[in-house]
């Protein structure tokens, strides 16, 4: 199939190659019949066509108008839109998708919003990207907020050479799992957002007293001197918790 030219795809968006690597990422994610996933930037369909055949009911979304009539021609459900814009499920759904490397982080944070019904996610980012979100250390004050809610890992990097047209840069497949256990709850996000954007990045002696902090150094496993980028979701979440307590 050929490939259209950049500009009239969007933002940076590479298709995979071959059916059989995309077969291989959806086995990856551990798909299992009728369970409902969105295909974010779903481009020429090679994933969307590895979730049906793997049973899913899938969702697939492009915001790109021919290559989307070329979708309905194949898949019973498509839907014309960016992935920024499209309605999410408000059923618990999963997402396999190769996202638009320019806007992947902005379809993450419409994603990974923790009152949303994501249960899973695979999702092929640059490789920089990938790492930078699973990264324990340095921290980033939107990674700790993911992190409160999922977790976050890399599983594969993928060369460039996979895709058509290549891109720059390598990528990578991110891992998100919803936590079984949230570290804070989700009626408080917006609360824990305010109080991670008044730590970042000077590090907790900017939101908390510094009494405390000696006093929860060792139950948090942290060093009260550090910076921001220096705490981990775990300790971040542990200590809004103890904020909260103090407040009341």
């Amino acid at each position: 199939m050929a490939v259209r030219p950049r500009s009239t795809r969007g933002r940076g968006q590479h298709f995979l190659r071959s059916s059989k690597l995309a077969a291989e990422l959806v086995r990856a994610a551990g798909i299992q019949r009728d369970d409902l996933v969105l295909d974010l930037g779903a481009g020429t369909g090679a994933l969307t066509a590895a979730l049906t055949r793997a049973g899913a009911r899938v969702i697939a979304v492009e915001v790109d108008a021919t290559l989307a009539a070329g979708l309905r021609r194949r898949f019973p459900s498509v839907i014309e839109a960016d992935a920024l814009q499209a309605p999410l499920p408000h059923e618990p759904f999963k997402v396999v998708a190769n996202l638009p490397f320019d806007g992947a982080t902005a379809i993450l944070r419409r994603v990974l919003d923790p009152r949303g019904r994501l249960l899973a996610a695979d999702v092929i980012v640059e490789w920089g990207l990938a790492c930078k979100r699973s990264a324990v250390w340095p921290s980033t004050q939107l990674g700790v907020y993911w992190g409160a809610w999922f977790e976050l890992s890399v599983v594969r990097r993928l060369p460039r050479c996979v895709f058509a047209p290549p891109p720059s840069v390598d990528a990578g497949v991110l891992r998100i799992v919803r936590r079984e256990q949230p570290l804070v709850p989700v009626a408080e996000c917006r609360a824990y957002q305010r109080f991670l954007a008044r730590a970042y990045p000077d590090g907790p002696r900017a939101v908390l007293p510094w009494r405390q902090l000696k006093r929860w150094e060792s139950e948090l496993a942290l060093d009260r001197n550090a910076k921001a980028r220096d705490l981990d979701a775990a300790q971040w979440a542990g200590l809004y918790a103890r904020s909260v307590r103090l407040s009341r």
